[in-house]
């Protein structure tokens, strides 16, 4: 276990991520979501993270059935806001923002102070919970403004009136986080994509600043939203399809992993995890197969001979890891 900055938040080194139950891209029955939710209990994982947007809540309340029959101090839970859900008769479904369900609620970006409160509360409605242990601002990519000047505050005043544990910002951006890292008093931040094997842009600032100020990393999308989990033409990366340069990179890499005889999902995983300032990689999971496999992976060895391996052929230009 490892602790979120200088807050006494503890984080299992793997976390489940829980956007994929909240039926991403696909749907997935409440059945599967909590034998996925189980199993990763069942193999350690204690730092489960979600949000309102994942589903139009659908997670939250997935996740918040499967873990009530789990002593509520033996694990930690974090959330997001900036989207605000609010009623909606548009009908349709939700596919355009990603998720299988049903278009009952809508999403509204509100990181005032107000907002961050009033999206909180209702996580936790949704959660069955008295208490969040990390809440992070989420995606407050084209609001930047409202979320420094407001958003931001209003989880310090959270913070110190002891609703919340730790406090931070998620992202699919390692740009504004180092901003958050280097101007706010974050114990966290969550970095999705920027730290892979085949994107390592949250190496140039985020992550020699996180370890400057004592502020942890949390890793999402350490597959890139597909490709590193299974390369192979028509399979995503960060979201769209992926460029062929990028998908031979990928299979030259899954290629060095057999010969070293692990998976590339091993090494994509042991990636993240060896860097100093990264206290958790989050691995989204549909099914208990999927979180057996991925716990099983994060607990791969994989063989210095390796790195060195993707470092001569030019692979990986990062010194880390040894």
């Amino acid at each position: 276990m490892n602790t979120l900055g200088t807050s006494g938040v503890r984080v299992s080194g793997l976390g489940f991520g829980g956007a994929v139950i909240g039926n991403l891209f696909t749907e997935v029955s409440d059945e599967q979501a909590y034998e996925a939710v189980t199993a990763a209990w069942q193999r350690g994982i204690r730092y489960f993270d979600t949000a309102p947007h994942y589903g139009l809540g659908l997670s939250e309340r997935r996740l918040g059935e499967a873990l009530r029959e789990h002593p509520r101090a033996e694990y930690t839970l974090s959330t997001k806001v900036g989207r605000r859900l609010e009623p909606s008769a548009a009908g349709g479904d939700d596919l355009a923002d990603g998720f299988a369900v049903p278009a009952t609620r809508c999403r509204v970006w509100d990181f005032s102070a107000d907002g961050v409160r009033r999206t909180l509360e209702s996580s936790l409605e949704r959660l069955g919970l008295d208490h969040v242990d990390v809440v992070y601002l989420h995606d407050p990519d084209d609001h930047a403004e409202e979320a420094f000047r407001e958003g931001y505050p209003a989880l310090e005043k959270l913070r110190s009136e002891g609703v919340v544990g730790a406090i931070g910002a998620g992202m699919n951006q390692a740009e504004m986080l180092t901003r958050f890292v280097r101007e706010t008093d974050v114990d966290v931040v969550l970095c999705a994509g920027r730290y892979t094997l085949l994107d390592q842009s949250a190496l140039t600032e985020l992550l020699p600043a996180a370890v400057a100020r004592g502020v942890s990393v949390v890793i999402g999308g350490a597959f890139n939203s597909g490709l590193l989990a299974d390369p192979r033409p028509g399979v995503t990366y960060n979201y769209a399809q992926v460029p062929g340069d990028v998908l031979d990179r990928a299979l030259r890499m899954r290629e060095a992993a057999e010969r070293h005889g692990i998976s590339l999902r091993a090494a994509a995983l042991a990636f993240c995890a060896a860097h100093p300032a990264v206290a958790s990689v989050l691995v989204g999971a549909r099914s208990a197969a999927e979180v057996q496999d991925a716990a099983d992976q994060f607990a791969t060895p994989v063989p210095p001979a390796f790195w060195r391996e993707l470092r001569d052929t030019g692979l990986l230009t990062t010194e880390e890891p040894s």
